[in-house]
């Protein structure tokens, strides 16, 4: 993984470089070194481990998924400040498999963090009203489960929803 100051400095390189290559005359090597910076700048804003990271957990494939979450090793030094809220999210989703204690701090830490889209912020506190079911801790789940609906707004995580509201019911 390459630290997010180098893929910064990179870019700038790169575009300093197609610059040149402006400034010469050459304007088709211009364009594919600026689509090159292109990238590189894509990737300092969406990390390339994480975005590995989402495939696999498409995939079912936790171990390969943790395996990947495993190579950043600091992820607040590695890591922007929304990168890091989705670190904690796949982070959570793999522990709750486990270790609800542990899930519920990566879930809550990655809320505290922030997270770019709406469905991905009502997902993490879906997931602690789950967790926070499952503790017997009904008046925080039924607020947690309140704010993942209103967040929801294309009716993605419905279902579930619908699924932990029947299932207070009968706690």
């Amino acid at each position: 993984m390459i630290h997010k100051y180098i893929k910064l400095l990179l870019t700038v390189l790169i575009t300093i470089w197609s610059g040149y290559e402006f400034y010469q005359g050459h304007i088709m090597n211009g364009i594919s070194i600026l689509l090159l910076a292109g990238i590189i700048l894509f990737l300092y804003f969406k990390n390339e481990i994480l975005l590995l990271v989402f495939l696999k957990l498409r995939k079912q494939n936790f171990e390969g998924a943790t395996r990947l979450l495993d190579k950043i090793k600091k992820p607040e030094n590695a890591l922007i400040k929304k990168q890091q809220g989705y670190y904690n999210l796949m982070r959570g989703i793999m522990i709750s498999q486990t270790n609800l204690t542990q899930a519920e701090k990566y879930f809550r830490q990655a809320i505290k963090l922030g997270l770019n889209m709406k469905h991905d912020l009502a997902m993490a506190k879906l997931q602690l009203a789950g967790i926070a079911m499952t503790k017997r801790r009904k008046r925080e789940a039924t607020t947690l489960i309140a704010e993942a609906k209103k967040l929801d707004k294309h009716n993605m995580l419905a279902d579930q929803i619908k699924l932990l509201k029947d299932q207070m019911k009968r706690m």
